[in-house]
């Protein structure tokens, strides 16, 4: 004896009243067996049973062939179809009342369900404990319970923030909203001392609690400093909840602190059971009107029940149906077209990109790259980036509507984890090549030194690091401006570099020339003096050597003893008085000011020349230390404030020559000798007179003058 149909479940949905109208029309046809209706129509059986049972609309076709093999009126059934279909009376709203990807927030509270014993446990254990952990695999719900359930539960101020990857500024800015204050003064004052934190909050509000959300960021992006402090500051405050994902328990066990504060003050975020799972799926729709088939919640549950993770996945399948519904109902036909929980997300994210160009396409890889902080293969996590470091606000808006990045004003982040976990092509990008990745990661976080410290050449790349840096790094990479300023900046650093331990070469080199001649010269002066002819022409030659052998020992000094350098090379010019050495003897005074602002890494500051071809700007450590040097007068004197007009910018090298080529009288030079005297002390000394001018009576210029 064939068994007997399942009985219909009770209300009063346009859905039941079809169903039930199909299941009298079958009985006035007598009532034939679906196996027999079967052969008529053509469709199974199970088809043909499933269309009457209330639980999910049956397409057109089946419900034709249906009615056609119990001689039923097809237009008629055909009309009422479409009505049940494409019902008069639509949602409340057109928004999904599913938040997809993203967590729950606070304003999302009226369509939070399902966590309400959760929420209650919660409420009591924050007004029992001062501190609260929340602890919870990815995706479970953490962050949703926490904005959406705890947070509307409470009639006490709550300020609620993540660490990032720079607490105190988040902390301090969260805080600065809250009291109104400068958040730079707010910074400094809480960087100075944890316990400021606490102080903080009591003058504003003693029953202030702290939510912080995502802290397992503090292992992964913040710096050890920054992590410690924190840490001590949470710990001193009056009261505290925390959200950390369960595989990042074993780092809290690692701090003293947190292990006290936690001890009996725990909550676990868990799978959620089958009627909690029944009140998130059904709930949000019937709070705007439309209603869940009693096959999909069926259905959804089963994909759902004992998965923490899958709860963002299940929250994007329901968005994604809800784009497919019929009227006011939430189909299961819709929810397979969206490729049920596991690939729904997945397939959000390649229809995206296959819509894009190629040059979109090497973008978005880019971009879903940088949102990614990395780890030991499955440990990579979501990493949130200033907006800043990506470069087109245009994709990043069409990835956010497409619920798989989420935006606020400074920051950029994926929506859920679930994405790296869900998207093949996504896990490709990250396999293909990891150690890149490192690198890259590495060049995004070196500006902000950089830049911290004024783009002081001292915080460039150098040796291995700009070494690793240039050989990866390729066009297709797609360095931000900032990344590429920086790398750039590192390059050319390096290639000064070189040119000037190139010079230094050459330098020495020549001085070793000039010392083989000397000495030479020395062994053959008596032959030469016979030779040359008067005695007045030989003593000019001599002198003349020497001053050479002065200007090349100079030049070795500059460095190590600019004074003496200088007093040298002012002698040299006294004993041959050539346009030659006035020129010398300029340069070189400029060149002794110059280094006297040497920085304390070694790096060079730069040197101005002005457009009349009269005047050097040397520049000193400070932006508003400045120097002029008279190239006429061969003096200099201090001046404040930046130079203005437009000058030419000249290489070190390149300064000397362009004294020497302007052609500057030797007069002009006679007149610096006062000004120069006064800035370098100590007088040469007797010694080191006989040392480079033997044979010359001990009488320095400076000596005389002072």
């Amino acid at each position: 004896m064939p068994r007997g149909e399942r009985p219909l479940d009770e209300g009063e949905s346009e859905l039941l009243r079809f169903a039930a109208d199909l299941r009298r029309l079958r009985e006035k046809a007598g009532g034939p067996p679906y196996r027999e209706l079967s052969r008529r129509a053509h469709y199974s059986a199970a088809a043909l049973s499933e269309a009457a049972g209330g639980r999910r609309a049956p397409t057109l076709a089946v419900t034709l062939a249906y009615v056609q093999a119990c001689d039923g009126d097809v237009v008629e059934w055909e009309t009422r179809w479409r009505e049940l279909a494409q019902p008069d009376d639509r949602p409340a709203t057109d928004e999904s009342p599913y938040v997809g990807l993203a967590a729950f927030q606070t304003a999302d509270a009226e369509r939070f369900f399902g966590r309400e014993r959760l929420t209650a446990e919660l409420v009591e254990l924050v007004g029992q404990r001062r501190f609260v952990g929340v602890f919870g695999a990815s995706g479970s719900g953490k962050s949703s319970v926490l904005r959406a359930g705890l947070v509307p539960a409470l009639e006490t101020p709550v300020l609620v923030f993540a660490p990032g990857a720079h607490p105190v500024d988040e902390c301090a800015v969260r805080l600065a909203g809250l009291t109104c204050e400068s958040a730079v003064v707010l910074k400094q004052e809480l960087a100075a001392d944890p316990a400021n934190l606490r102080l903080r909050i009591r003058q504003f509000d003693e029953d202030l609690l702290l939510v912080v959300d995502q802290f397992e960021e503090v292992f992964t992006l913040a710096p050890a400093e920054e992590r410690e402090w924190l840490i001590a500051a949470l710990t001193e405050a009056p009261r505290v909840v925390i959200g950390v994902r369960s595989d990042f328990y074993p780092h809290c066990e690692r701090h003293t602190g947190l292990v006290g504060a936690l001890r009996g003050g725990q909550v676990m975020v868990g799978p959620m059971s089958t009627e909690e799972l029944r009140r998130a799926i059904v709930e949000p729709a019937l709070a705007v009107g439309a209603k869940v088939e009693t096959a999909l919640v069926a259905r959804l549950v089963a994909d759902a029940a004992g998965q923490a993770a899958v709860l963002p996945l299940l929250s994007h399948a329901l968005v994604e149906t809800w784009q497919r519904r019929r009227g006011i109902t939430l189909s299961l036909h819709g929810y397979m077209e969206a490729g049920g929980v596991e690939h729904a997300i997945a397939r959000t994210a390649e229809h995206l990109y296959s819509t894009l160009s190629g040059t979109e396409k090497i973008a978005v890889r880019h971009v879903f790259l940088r949102l990614i902080a990395l780890g030991d293969g499955p440990d990579d996590t979501k990493r949130r980036v200033s907006r800043h470091e990506i470069d087109s606000d245009q994709l990043l808006e069409e990835l956010a509507a497409a619920r798989l990045i989420t935006l606020d004003r400074d920051h950029v982040e994926l929506a859920h984890e679930a994405l790296i976990r869900s998207w093949p092509r996504l896990r490709q990008w990250l396999d293909e090549d990891r150690e890149g990745l490192r690198i890259h990661r590495q060049l995004t976080d070196a500006p902000d030194a950089w830049e911290a410290h004024g783009r002081d050449s001292g915080a460039l790349y150098r040796g291995t690091r700009l070494t690793i840096a240039k050989k990866w790094h390729t066009p297709e990479r797609g360095l931000s401006d900032r990344e590429a300023d920086f790398l750039t900046a590192s390059i050319a650093e390096e290639d000064a570099g070189q040119l000037a331990a190139r010079r230094r070469v050459s330098r020495r080199r020549r001085g070793v020339l000039v010392l083989v001649v000397l000495i030479f010269v020395g062994f053959g002066t008596i032959g030469s003096l016979l030779s040359v002819g008067p005695k007045e022409n030989a003593e000019k030659q001599r002198k003349g050597r020497m001053a050479e052998l002065a200007v090349t020992a100079a030049t070795e000094l500059r460095n190590t003893d600019p004074a003496l350098a200088l007093q040298l090379v002012q002698e040299a010019y006294r004993m041959t008085r050539t346009p030659e050495m006035a020129g010398r003897l300029s340069e070189m005074a400029a060149l002794t000011y110059y280094l006297r602002f040497r920085l304390p890494d070694g790096t060079i500051p730069e040197v101005r020349v002005g457009d009349d071809a009269e005047l050097s700007l040397v520049r000193g450590r400070d932006v508003a230390q400045w120097a002029l040097f008279d190239l006429k007068g061969g003096g200099f004197q201090e001046i404040k404030g930046r130079p203005v007009g437009d000058l030419a910018v000249h290489a070190l090298p390149e300064l000397g020559q362009h004294v020497r080529e302007t052609g500057l009288p030797v007069g002009e030079a006679d007149r610096a000798a006062e000004r120069i005297c006064s800035v370098t002390r100590p007088v040469i000394t007797a010694g080191q007179w006989a040392r480079y001018f033997t044979g010359e009576p001990y009488a320095p210029l400076c000596a005389e003058i002072s």
